[in-house]
């Protein structure tokens, strides 16, 4: 068993990003350290790291049980990290998804070109409709 992995195919084969070319851009565009420190994706880690991505809003915290390179089953991630990040990052990312535009409920916000044109529709029809006499 390897007691050293490169950081970007241990995000990778852990699971926290959905490709290696992924993970290494973040390492390149300073969201994750190891120990507090700012790493490129060849940095070697081993086991009892802890590893800290930021992915906005959110700062995940991990820290490694098992360096490994090759892709698991998600079954197994309990083997492969814990999860160590502090509550108060979750309820951040509970409190931005409420405030935010996640699910966001049709016609609340900027009309879109059809809402425009019924709304134009609406209003030429209304003027035709009224005779306006300026006469007293």
């Amino acid at each position: 068993m390897n007691t050293e992995a490169r950081l970007d195919k241990w995000l990778w084969s852990a699971r926290i990003f959905k490709t290696r070319s992924i993970a290494a851009d973040a390492c390149k565009n300073g969201r994750v350290s190891v120990n507090g420190v700012l790493v490129k994706p060849s940095r070697m880690v081993k086991a009892g790291d802890t590893v800290a991505v930021r992915k906005p809003p959110v700062t995940y915290s991990f820290k490694i049980l098992q360096p490994i390179e090759q892709r698991v089953g998600a079954k197994l991630l309990p083997d492969i990290y814990e999860n160590v990040t502090t509550p108060d990052q979750y309820e951040l990312l509970e409190m931005n998804r409420i405030s935010g535009f996640v699910d966001r409920a049709r016609g609340t916000g900027r009309p879109t070109k059809k809402d425009r044109r019924a709304m134009d529709a609406f209003v030429d029809s209304a003027s035709m409709d009224f005779d306006f006499d300026w006469e007293d």
